[in-house]
């Protein structure tokens, strides 16, 4: 394999939930050595688990602790549930893992030797955590000036919102991401969250750090990346905050309908739950589309016969369309339209996506062996590279799954000296019985 963008990168992360790890999967996809620093006495739910195969075993995971999974009859689903998260083993690959008691004052001085001799270091939490943790940046620049440091808390380390804690979804509420893509039949707080904060901030912050290091190599410092998750994805609502700045105009919800005027929707199909969107702007594409669906009567009605018409009796040409689509399979209705020079898609169920011939050609999903989940097909690297391809190099990383190598190779202790750490409970792949799911705080 060629040398990879990031190699010779050392990253020390303590992130967790979803836009943190995001963070940490780009940058190892890139080439860089993404060391997760993890303890056995605590597990965030939204990171490891709880997600082992069986839902009953999952809900039983999170009310009784580890201490159920030593129950008579699990033993069938593993003793490691938090490596069978589906999330975690889709962002979690080509990863290294280590624990620590970061809660014990030996815990953060092994945290402390490690980033001395480390590039970046990333942390997604509310800010009094790593204020508590004496792991800000003031502190940890003296240890090594040469350090970076992602922060990439809900709203920033200033403000009066400081210290509120936000998953993505949250995010999404406060900046009207929500808001935006409900349905405009329905209350806003009818609509589903999808977290889209979590996954789009991850990528931003994977950026910021390469251009830290980009920064670093011209100038020979470190430096300290405050960056406010929320912030980070109000540029992605760029046209209604412009159009209420400019024009005081409030962007309303428009569900599946285009928001420049042409005719678009998401269409029911036959079959049980079988859709396919598309969309028509122009009256050329509207020419195509009658001679795709057969040129029937209505499409020569008046009231469609311009843009400007179509849109104003757009619910009527709705339940037109429906007609015409909910007679064909979507994969029949895409392709026959698609030729026709009309934009369609169908809406793909998990077993479609991994069927699709796109996909395939593109090799999108990977097919990775775990040894713990087995082999199964993920989605590969976001972005390809033409002059460094890549590809997942590791499976998702299982809980303290190096920390040999981190605590001999790297940093140096000897075999007592480890005993000793897994004695005292920093060193291990299984978490502590009877642990209490989301509960962490440091001494």
């Amino acid at each position: 394999m060629v040398r990879l963008p990031l190699s010779g990168i050392r990253i020390i992360g303590m992130t967790q939930m979803w836009a943190g790890p995001t963070v940490e999967m780009h940058l190892a996809d890139w080439g860089a050595e993404v060391i997760k620093v993890e303890s056995i006495h605590y597990l965030a739910v939204g990171t490891r688990g709880p997600a082992p195969r069986h839902p009953k075993y999952a809900v039983d995971f999170v009310k009784g602790g580890y201490a159920a999974y030593l129950k008579e009859g699990y033993d069938e689903v593993s003793k490691r549930p938090w490596n069978l998260s589906c999330m975690f083993n889709v962002h979690g690959r080509n990863k290294l893992s280590c624990t620590v008691d970061a809660v014990k004052p030996e815990g953060r001085e092994i945290i402390k030797r490690l980033i001395q001799v480390s590039d970046v270091f990333i942390e997604n939490s509310q800010p009094a955590v790593m204020e508590d943790f004496g792991l800000t940046y003031d502190i940890i620049s003296k240890w090594n000036p040469n350090i970076i440091m992602l922060s990439m808390s809900g709203f920033g380390q200033t403000g009066p919102y400081k210290y509120y804690r936000s998953l993505g979804a949250h995010q999404d509420d406060f900046l009207g991401h929500t808001y935006l893509r409900g349905y405009a039949d329905r209350d806003v707080t009818a609509n589903s969250a999808i977290y889209h904060c979590d996954e789009a901030s991850g990528t931003i912050g994977a950026f910021m750090v390469v251009m830290a290091l980009h920064q670093r190599n011209k100038t020979g410092k470190g430096m300290f990346i405050d960056m406010s998750q929320t912030e980070a994805t109000m540029i992605q609502l760029g046209e209604a905050i412009m159009d209420y700045t400019m024009n005081r105009r409030i962007t309303e919800r428009t569900g599946n309908r285009d928001i420049y005027g042409g005719v678009q929707g998401c269409y029911r199909c036959r079959g049980q739950d079988e859709w396919i969107c598309l969309t028509i702007r122009s009256d050329d594409e509207w020419r195509n589309f009658c001679r795709a669906i057969g040129n029937p009567a209505w499409t020569k009605d008046d009231k469609f016969s311009n843009c400007l018409k179509r849109r104003h009796n757009h619910s009527e040409l709705d339940r037109y369309i429906e007609e015409w689509t909910g007679q064909h399979d979507k994969f029949e209705a895409m392709y026959a339209l698609q030729k026709e020079g009309v934009a369609a898609g169908p809406v793909e169920h998990p077993n479609d996506a991994y069927n699709d011939p796109q996909m395939k050609a593109r090799g999108f999903f990977e097919a990775v062996s775990h040894a713990e989940c087995g082999t199964h097909r993920y989605p590969g690297l976001t972005y390809r590279m033409a002059k460094t391809p890549s590809r997942i190099r590791r499976p998702a990383v299982r809980l303290g799954e190096h920390n040999e190598y981190v605590y001999k190779q790297i940093l140096g202790i000897s075999d007592e000296e480890y005993a000793r750490l897994e004695k005292e409970g920093h060193i291990g792949m299984d978490l502590v019985p009877g642990l209490e799911i989301g509960k962490y705080k440091p001494e």
